[in-house]
């Protein structure tokens, strides 16, 4: 089968590489074409649009920004559905709005092609140590037939939602408020133990050697110990956009989220600073 792979942004990158290792072969596109380099340097194929990508390969997987960015590289006249051969199946990884998964897949099944859901979970320098997480939804045919390649990818787990497509969107949701409301948390706490004179570090350690011994405590404590919030590992105007898209499902299902909306306000805050391409854990910045 030929691959494909969309979206070589910082995360996209590195997942597309550990594909490409295991594959030996894949056809590569980003808007950005120099961002294609690092892939054609590997060995990999670039394709000057969506349209050559998607007539060449028989399973494409995208990972772009939003949801506006997905339709636009699926549904337009030289987009994935309108080139896509009958039983293709495209993988979006992005972190979209479940209404978002549904109608993609119902597009694609008139075309007698599959859309699955496969949300990914880490960052960067986890994608390269191949240690990510995939939630995954979709036709369980499908679903069977793309998980090695999930692995290649660098899963290090593969989590299954069932077989409707937007189910493992709304897993993700879920998961992203959690860091979102970790990272706040966090935030504070370690701002009240400086402000209150006790060693923030010394804190921080003990914390996360007892009652919140686990990697999103560890792992982002470090970071927000470190201020340290540039190169993005994600940016914080894209924390922003997930926190709205949690906010619109929670909306569309009327679930209260008080926490969220909180989390809203400081992320918008660290915005008007200036802040959209810096790490999303400058939300910090928003209690200076």
């Amino acid at each position: 089968m030929k691959i494909g792979f969309i979206g070589l942004g910082n995360l996209g990158t590195p997942i597309a590489i550990n594909l490409l290792e295991q594959t030996g072969e894949l056809y590569v596109f980003n808007r950005t074409a120099s961002k294609m380099e690092p892939l054609v340097s590997a060995g990999g194929t670039p394709c000057s649009s969506v349209k050559q990508v998607a007539a060449a390969c028989d399973i494409i997987f995208t990972i772009v920004a939003d949801d506006a960015a997905l339709n636009e590289i699926t549904l337009n006249e030289d987009g994935i559905i309108k080139n896509l051969k009958e039983g293709g199946i495209h993988v979006s990884i992005s972190t979209i709005l479940p209404q978002t998964a549904d109608k993609l897949a119902a597009e694609h099944a008139l075309k007698n092609q599959e859309y699955v859901a496969a949300p990914v979970m880490g960052r960067p320098e986890a994608a390269r140590a191949k240690k990510l997480n995939f939630l995954l939804s979709g036709n369980a045919v499908a679903v069977q037939k793309v998980k090695a390649f999930l692995t290649y990818c660098g899963a290090a787990g593969i989590w299954e939602f069932g077989e409707q497509v937007s189910a493992a969107n709304v897993a993700k949701l879920c998961n992203n408020y959690l860091i979102v409301a970790a990272i706040e948390a966090m935030s504070e706490a370690i701002e009240l133990a400086e402000k209150s004179g006790i060693d923030k570090q010394q804190w921080a350690n003990m914390i996360t050697q007892t009652l919140f011994s686990a990697p999103v405590y560890i792992n982002y404590s470090k970071l927000l110990l470190e201020e340290n919030y540039l190169p993005a590992g994600f940016f914080l105007r894209l924390g922003l956009k997930d926190v709205n898209l949690v906010l619109q499902q929670a909306k569309s299902v009327e679930a209260k989220m008080p926490v969220a909306e909180v989390a809203k306000k400081q992320f918008e805050n660290c915005m008007e600073k200036g802040l959209g391409e810096y790490d999303w854990t400058a939300v910090r910045m928003a209690l200076k």
